[in-house]
């Protein structure tokens, strides 16, 4: 029997709070991959979720474990410690009118949301060849440190946050 790492302690916590949300019937889950890269020897577990009442928006959590995060863990003072567990991406994508006035609303919702001080993006997808005024637009929060086993509670908390987005931008988009 191995001691699992940060990462899957974290990845377990986060998948039963999701699929109990899911049978509980908040959410309805749409994807789920759990990658391991042997080349880079690293790790990546992603979720994707809506809401049950609405088929045209999504959201995605990413855990991402590095090499460097493995190994911090596994040979602490051989590696500089505060390496020890993964990095959060969220992902929120929306269909709605090509209108800049969406993207700055959106971008207001998204800082009041998870804070003016995460790394917000957004990125729209269109197709040239087809004659209609809407786009796909994926706005990207990154937190720009290492999530550690002792924030556990608030990747669990993060998923009820990741549905007042979507429902909030919901409403938005509706108007």
């Amino acid at each position: 029997m191995f001691d699992p790492t940060a990462f899957d302690n974290m990845k377990v916590v986060l998948e039963g709070a999701l699929y109990d949300k899911d049978l509980d019937k908040q959410i309805v889950i749409t994807d789920r991959n759990d990658i391991v890269n042997l080349a880079k020897l690293s790790r990546s577990f992603d979720v994707m979720f809506r809401l049950t009442d609405a088929e045209e928006s999504h959201a995605r959590i990413v855990l991402d474990a590095r090499l460097r995060n493995l190994a911090s863990e596994l040979l602490p003072g051989h590696f500089s410690s505060g390496e020890e567990g993964c990095t959060v991406k969220l992902e929120f994508t929306f269909i709605h009118k090509n209108d800049p006035d969406y993207y700055s609303t959106m971008a207001e919702l998204f800082k009041r949301i998870w804070g003016k001080d995460r790394k917000i993006s957004q990125t729209v997808t269109s197709s040239p060849f087809e004659k209609n005024d809407t786009i796909s637009n994926t706005i990207t929060v990154q937190f720009d440190r290492i999530i550690t086993e002792d924030q556990m509670d608030d990747l669990v908390d993060m998923i009820d946050y990741m549905m007042v987005t979507l429902r909030e931008a919901r409403e938005l988009i509706i108007r």
